[in-house]
């Protein structure tokens, strides 16, 4: 049994190494195309290289084979740009270079179609996911409940989209909850974001039902020697993917009838939105998002120019 697990993992070593070759040939023949046929200048070149050695190195991770890369592949690798704070311009420009690079495999027929032609650029100042209304939000939230008859995952993937909602935490803050790090007595979470920083951010009620029946009932369930405590587990007992995460989302925003391309990153923007639409500091929002800067969470948050005129009315003595 050890040596099968051995020679599995020394397989998937090989795998993963000819991926990585074949990436980095691929990038290295579209790079000298951009120097020799195109006469691209250097800065640009370099610009081209980091964002596409990010890009690649995303799939890699991933598993994801160059000719399996799909229009959303890309938008969850978009997503993760969201998830590290980068301005709309920088987010503009490593689409830019991941259309090119997938136009120029098409042009060497390593590929049959450009999985990046239709990903959406983001608009100069407005560049955040799609805000849920919060009617929009409670049919996604329900959708777990309304599939008939039950899958085995609905639960864990009912706790997710509640816990999502209910804190606004990044993509990878989720996926990398562990137990330990639940206070569901006090209503709070711990959680590591960027740099490891660590916050407190807290949870409501019904995030913290779901989360304690999902724990209970199905978590029990999953659990193997090597969960290592992370609180949501896939059907081999190990965190998920940012890209199993993306997946579900899509899959209960179709159910719900949301036309809205949205992601898991639209619940962090949506939960921001909807607290700021209720009333709450702004510093409160930025200290729950684990933002450094005001201006961060002033960007992240736009509301509603109909809300801000209804606070002027009400609260301004000339209103």
């Amino acid at each position: 049994m050890a040596a099968s697990a051995s020679d599995c993992a020394r397989q998937k070593g090989k795998e993963m190494e000819m991926l990585r070759h074949i990436y980095q040939s691929a990038l290295e023949s579209f790079l000298n195309y951009m120097i020799i046929d195109r006469n691209f200048a250097t800065n640009t070149r370099e610009s081209y290289q980091n964002d596409l050695k990010r890009y690649l190195l995303f799939m890699q991770r991933s598993s994801i084979a160059m000719e399996k890369i799909t229009n959303q592949h890309v938008e969850e690798f978009v997503g993760e740009l969201y998830d590290i704070g980068l301005e709309a311009s920088s987010i503009a420009r490593n689409i830019s270079a991941i259309r090119s690079f997938h136009k120029f495999l098409v042009l060497e027929r390593a590929l049959v179609s450009n999985p990046a032609e239709n990903v959406h650029q983001p608009k100069k100042g407005c560049y955040l996911p799609s805000v849920l209304t919060v009617e929009e939000t409670m049919r996604l939230l329900a959708a777990p409940e309304a599939i008939d008859p039950p899958g085995k995952y609905d639960l864990r993937d009912k706790a997710m989209l509640e816990l999502l909602y209910a804190t606004g935490v990044r993509v990878s803050e989720l996926i990398n909850i562990r137990q330990q790090s639940l206070y569901l007595d006090a209503g709070f979470v711990r959680i590591f974001g960027k740099g490891s920083k660590e916050r407190l951010v807290p949870v409501g009620s019904s995030a913290v039902a779901w989360v304690r029946r999902y724990q209970s009932e199905l978590r029990l369930v999953l659990v193997q020697r090597n969960s290592d405590d992370y609180l949501f587990l896939n059907s081999r007992g190990i965190k998920l993917s940012r890209m199993a995460l993306f997946t579900m989302v899509q899959k209960y925003a179709i159910m719900a009838g949301i036309k809205k391309n949205i992601s898991p990153h639209t619940f962090r923007h949506t939960f921001a939105t909807h607290l700021l639409e209720g009333g709450a500091d702004l510093r409160a929002v930025q200290e729950m998002l684990g933002h450094r800067s005001i201006v961060t969470t002033q960007i992240y948050t736009h509301i509603d120019r109909s809300f801000i005129k209804e606070v002027h009315k009400s609260f301004h003595p000339r209103g």
